[in-house]
C-alpha cells in the first residue's frame, strides 16, 4: 500500500483520481480548499478507511509522510482562474514550491498536472512536447498559462538541483461526470444549453476543431505516467487523437440529449442559424499523446466522444 497525496482532490479530475487510487488499495490524502472543488465530488469516498480529506490551501506548506504526490490544485476554467488572477498565480507557483519541498523532504515521487495552455496560441497543429509555444505573458489568461509554465520550470529545477523525482503531464480538453456545469467550457456549455432546449451558440463558422478526452482515459494516463521509470519525466501530452469541429460537437450533443436546440453562429457581431443537420462525425487521428520511452507502455485515448 502506498500513501498518496492528491492536491485539488475534490475537483472534477482529482475526485476521479482519488477514486482510482483507492480502488487500487492505496492510502489517499485528499487536499482541497473548495474554491472550485466540492465535497459532493468525494462524498462517496468519505466512509473509506483509507481516505483522508483535509481542507487546506496549497499556497501554505503542508506536512505529511507520503510516497507519491499528484499536484492538481489550481482553478482551470477561465471564469474561475480570472476571478482572482493573483491567487491563481500563487496557487500554481507557491503550490508547486510547497509540494516540491514536501517531495524533497519525504523522497516522494511527484507528478505535475500541467496544461495544453502552456503552448499559448499555437502556430503548429497538433502540438508536440518539444514545441515551446506561442505565448502572451500579459493577457487576461496569462495568470493561468504563465503560472503553469512557471510550475513546470520549478519542477525541472527541483529535479536538476535537488534530485527530486518528477513527472510532468500536459492535460488537453477533458470531460466526464462531475464536471462543473458553469465552468465556461465548450462541452459543459453545449450540454447545459441543449438540456434547456436553448440555442447552442458557436463563435465563428463552426469549422474550428478541438479534441476531447474522457476523464477515465486521463486518469489511466496519469497513473501510468507515475508508474514509469524515474528516468522518464516528460512532459507528456494527454488527450484524444480524434479532432472534430464545433458544428459536429454541437450536433452530437443535440442527438445524445434529444434536444430541440438550434445551432446558432456568431461572427462579427452578427448572429445566424445553421440550417439542416450537420454532417457525420469524422475523426482525424494524430498523436496528441506521445509517450515514447515510457517504460514501453505507449498510451492513447480509448473511449470515443460519445
Amino acid at each position: 500500500m502506498k500513501r498518496i497525496l492528491v492536491t485539488g482532490g475534490a475537483g472534477f479530475i482529482g475526485s476521479h483520481l482519488c477514486e482510482r487510487l483507492l480502488n487500487e488499495g492505496n492510502d489517499v490524502i485528499c487536499l482541497d480548499n473548495y474554491f472550485t472543488g466540492s465535497k459532493d465530488n468525494i462524498r462517496h469516498l468519505l466512509d473509506n478507511h483509507n481516505f483522508e480529506l483535509v481542507r487546506h490551501d496549497v499556497t501554505t506548506p503542508y506536512y505529511a509522510e507520503v510516497d507519491e504526490i499528484y499536484n492538481l490544485a489550481c482553478p482551470a476554467s477561465p471564469p474561475h482562474y480570472q476571478y482572482n488572477p493573483i491567487k491563481t498565480m500563487k496557487t500554481s507557483i507557491y503550490g508547486a514550491m510547497n509540494m516540491l519541498g514536501l517531495a524533497k523532504r519525504t523522497r516522494a515521487k511527484i507528478l505535475q498536472a500541467s496544461t495544453s495552455e502552456v503552448y499559448g496560441d499555437p502556430s503548429i497543429h497538433p502540438q508536440v512536447e518539444a514545441y515551446w509555444g506561442n505565448v502572451n505573458p500579459i493577457g487576461i489568461r496569462s495568470c493561468y498559462d504563465e503560472g503553469k509554465r512557471a510550475s513546470e520550470t520549478l519542477f525541472m529545477d527541483y529535479h536538476r538541483q535537488n534530485g527530486v523525482r518528477i513527472k510532468i503531464i500536459r492535460i488537453f480538453n477533458t470531460y466526464g461526470p462531475r464536471m462543473n456545469p458553469n465552468d465556461g467550457r465548450v462541452v459543459s456549455n453545449f450540454i447545459v444549453q441543449a438540456l434547456r432546449n436553448q440555442d447552442i451558440t458557436i463563435y465563428g463558422n463552426g469549422s474550428q476543431t478541438r479534441s476531447f478526452q474522457y476523464v477515465d482515459d486521463l486518469i489511466e494516463a496519469m497513473t501510468r505516467m507515475m508508474a514509469t521509470d524515474d528516468s522518464f519525466i516528460g512532459p507528456v501530452n494527454t488527450g484524444n487523437p480524434g479532432e472534430f469541429t464545433m458544428l459536429e460537437l454541437a450536433q452530437k450533443v443535440i442527438d445524445l440529449t434529444n434536444s430541440k436546440s438550434k445551432i446558432c453562429g456568431c461572427s462579427g457581431g452578427v448572429r445566424f442559424v445553421f440550417c439542416g443537420r450537420q454532417g457525420p462525425l469524422h475523426l482525424s487521428v494524430h498523436p496528441v499523446l506521445r509517450n515514447q520511452g515510457a517504460g514501453g507502455r505507449a498510451w492513447n485515448s480509448t473511449l470515443p466522444a460519445e
